[in-house]
């Protein structure tokens, strides 16, 4: 694990201080992985996200009485949940009653199970396939839910959104969002690979199973299922193949146009 570090830092050495500088800040204290705000990066046009108005997580069904406590604190009454039906209902959300959840499950109806992602680790270039054609293939339906609560939520609450590891689906909407509101490239990379170091304990539990499983090395199966930058540029690059521009494909799919651009820039950087 300390070689991922390593190759994080190296991948992306603007980590050091727009993530792990700030990570008592960023990271939320409560039982769930990954949890964190988007808030404090600057943005090409000298503005900053506003701190305590959105946040991504991995799976929230492990949150204790105390957890719902400081969320109610902190606003957080929108949830949008992107895991698959089945996947949502085996880990169903701990929720305080007044919170306004949605299940929007595009593209996470099949996610392989352990046999089948042996064999797709074996194939290699499995997260590559994830975040290119099938990233832009569900990219709509997926994530509209989560820009319509963006732009009629309560100014005075926050949203949260997340899926299982919180850092593939969780990670592309999040580019999306940051991309919106201008935050420079490298910035939202870094923002993205940083689930890596946050998920650190729940990779290592993880990718020694699927070695064994596979008979690959555990650094093969590292190499197969870590984050990297280039993931997320093979995600908008499949966007701007398939749509001719990121903007074109929030116009069309997430109807977000100049308009409501607009008011995400007002609504969340400062």
């Amino acid at each position: 694990m300390k070689k991922i570090i390593i190759a994080i830092v190296l991948l992306t050495p603007v980590i050091a201080s727009a993530q792990l500088a700030d990570s008592s800040k960023r990271l939320v204290p409560v039982n769930a992985a990954n949890f964190r705000d988007i808030g404090g990066y600057k943005t090409t046009d000298g503005k900053e996200v506003v701190w305590g108005k959105v946040y991504r997580s991995a799976a929230i069904n492990k949150l204790t009485d105390a957890d719902l406590l400081l969320l109610d604190k902190k606003g957080i009454r929108t949830v949008v949940d992107f895991r698959g039906t089945k996947e949502a209902a085996a880990a169903p959300d701990r929720l305080s009653k007044n919170t306004d959840y949605t299940l929007s499950p595009a593209g996470s109806e099949n996610l392989p199970d352990a046999a089948q992602m042996v064999a797709l680790l074996k194939q290699g270039g499995f997260l590559g396939k994830m975040y290119g054609v099938d990233g832009a293939k569900y990219a709509g339906d997926r994530f509209r839910s989560l820009f319509m609560k963006l732009l009629t939520v309560d100014k005075k609450e926050a949203v949260l959104y997340h899926c299982t590891g919180g850092r593939d689906r969780t990670g592309m909407a999040t580019a999306l969002l940051l991309y919106i509101l201008k935050v420079p490239q490298e910035t939202i990379e870094a923002d993205y690979v940083a689930s890596n170091i946050y998920l650190a304990k729940a990779n290592k539990d993880m990718f020694a199973p699927l070695a064994k499983m596979s008979g690959l090395t555990v650094e093969q199966v590292e190499n197969e299922m870590v984050l990297k930058p280039d993931l997320l540029r093979d995600f908008f690059n499949e966007l701007k193949k398939q749509y001719g521009s990121v903007e074109n494909f929030l116009q069309q799919e997430l109807a977000i146009g100049p308009k409501e651009i607009a008011q995400l820039r007002a609504d969340y950087t400062k």
